[in-house]
């Protein structure tokens, strides 16, 4: 018998990479993998619909299910999780020191709905009382001139959002100082190369997050795992199916990073970083899956998009996924 053919668009991560040799199947479905940079396949999925199923923007996807009739439905399989305590930078000449150094400054973003930047503003309004109202944002491309909102965005009138000239880039402006900060999931060079003129806010963002974790349990979720409506109505099995194979292909992943002789990593002290990383999370799985395993951050993440007016009220993380995967079959 035939299994089902579906096309899946995301990017090639170590989670999903398992799937694609086969050392774990996907029961009942022969998947047409369709490597994609995330942002390639959030435009395709949201524009066009092209994919059965796709990774997908955390943000895209709240306000997508927050709307009458959504096009997709989530598995609670996060492709993507980050902290972001270290993806705000700061000219050095702006004499920002500290978050609260922000109230007033233009800060410069790639968009707004971008979800790592709903997470950037929750955690300075809920950790250092900065309120986004409190800034004066700038969207525009970071690295070429002309991006725009993937979505419509509709903000609380007290938000004051404007673009960048059709000729600048972000990080064009931050080193001149037209812009005092950037917000983003994408490090502008002057840090990758160690250049004067641009750093990170925190000095040592990395231990601010071991802390911020220990202390909330949050470990931000950039990107879900969303299944056509109209596919899941026609064939609502493929839900449990995928959600099964891509859970152990991430166990998979996770066991090979540590188990595995020779690093697949080039990262000399891999395993002291695994060690104290799972010393710091308390458990072995690391980049968990799973709706109760996640309830604290979807809980924060559900709250944030509330209160930067980007669904007009609260909804259960419940009703992001599947029934069906909420809950697992035992013996």
């Amino acid at each position: 018998m035939s299994k089902l053919q579906l096309t899946f668009a995301a990017e090639n991560s170590d989670r999903i990479r398992p799937l694609l040799d086969g050392r774990v199947p996907v029961e009942g479905i022969d998947l047409n993998y369709i490597p994609l940079e995330p942002e390639e396949a959030f435009w395709r999925m949201t524009q066009f619909l092209e994919f059965d199923v796709s990774e997908m923007s955390g943000t895209a996807y709240i306000i997508e299910r927050s709307r009458p009739h959504p096009r997709f439905i989530a598995i609670p399989v996060f492709l993507s999780r980050m902290f972001r305590h270290n993806a705000i930078y700061v000219n050095e000449r702006a004499g920002i020191r500290r978050p609260e150094d922000l109230r007033g400054r233009k800060v410069g973003l790639g968009e707004y709905n971008l979800t790592a930047n709903v997470w950037i503003r929750g955690i300075l309004q809920h950790e250092y009382g900065v309120h986004p109202r409190e800034i004066l944002w700038y969207v525009g491309g970071q690295e070429q001139p002309g991006r725009k909102e993937r979505a419509e965005v509709r903000l609380p009138p007290d938000i004051r959002l404007q673009p960048i000239p059709p000729d600048e880039t972000l990080n064009a402006m931050l080193a001149r100082g037209d812009l005092d900060a950037l917000i983003g999931p994408r490090m502008p060079p002057q840090v990758a190369r160690g250049e004067p003129g641009v750093r990170r806010l925190f000095d040592d963002p990395w231990s601010v997050e071991e802390e911020y974790y220990r202390r909330t349990r949050i470990f931000p979720i950039m990107h879900m795992v969303v299944i056509r409506q109209d596919v899941y109505e026609r064939q609502p099995w493929v839900a449990q199916s995928l959600y099964k194979a891509l859970r152990r292909a991430k166990d998979v992943a996770l066991e090979a990073m540590y188990h595995t002789p020779a690093l697949r990593v080039s990262l000399p002290w891999l395993l002291r970083e695994l060690e104290r990383t799972y010393q710091v999370m308390g458990t072995r799985d690391i980049f968990p899956y799973g709706l109760e395993e996640s309830r604290p951050t979807l809980e924060a993440m559900i709250q944030y998009h509330v209160e930067q007016g980007l669904i007009p009220e609260p909804m259960t993380p419940e009703s992001l996924f599947v029934p069906s995967t909420l809950d697992e079959f035992r013996i």
